[in-house]
This record gives C-alpha cells, structure tokens and sequence, in this order.
C-alpha cells in the first residue's frame, strides 16, 4: 500500500503508458467501518440473578456479564462479544425457568376457576 502518494519503486517517473511524463502515484480509500460495542447485558443478569436463580444460571450469567464488561475495558472485543453471548444464553435459560411454572400456575388457576363455576349452576 502506498498511502503517502510517493512514487512506485521500480516505475520510477515515466508514468503509465496513457499518460507520458506523469508520476506514477497510487491512490488509496480507507473505509472504516465503526462496530457498535458488544452487549454485556449486565442488567439483565443481575435480574436474573437476584429473581431468577434457579440452579444458580443468574449467578453465572452475572459472573459472564462482568467478565464480558472486563474484557471490552481492555479492548478485546472478540472476548467480549464471546462472554456477552454467553450471559445472553443463560439469561434466556432462566428466564425461560421462570415463566413456565409461573403460566402453569396461571392456566391452573383458570382452569380451577372455570371448574369450580360451572359445578355451582
């Protein structure tokens, strides 16, 4: 790459072929592409764990959340996003653990309920 615009080695200053006489200067574009941040979803993992612990997954949710925190101060992105994934995985397991028993619980309570109604008439 030559992004100073400086003269080719071994071309020297004849130029291309269409153009007689004219440097030989490369140009170059430089994209950047900015990323957004990886997600450390540490809020949630503290709901998780404070609410949710069911077989501890809040608490290593949290404890992935933190190193995924950690890894993006230091600027290894690619850990991060590695650890934010993880805790993102277990978030989902516990609450996943959650709200099943608790709509068990409430498809019960209607279905006792009806029960209940329809044996009175």
């Amino acid at each position: 790459m030559n992004p100073e615009g400086v003269p080719l080695q071994g071309r020297g200053y004849e130029g291309y072929p269409a153009q007689p006489g004219a440097p030989a200067v490369v140009q170059t574009t430089t994209v950047t592409i900015t990323t957004e941040p990886p997600k450390d979803h540490i809020i949630w993992s503290l709901f998780s764990f404070i609410y949710m612990n069911f077989f501890c997954l809040g608490l290593v949710a949290l404890i992935h959340s933190i190193k995924s925190r950690d890894r993006k101060m230091v600027g290894d992105l690619e850990g991060a996003r590695h650890h934010g994934s993880t805790a993102r995985c277990y978030n989902i397991a516990a609450t996943v653990l959650l709200c099943v028993p608790i709509l068990i619980a409430i498809i019960d309570i209607i279905y006792i309920c009806v029960r209940v109604s329809n044996r009175r008439i």
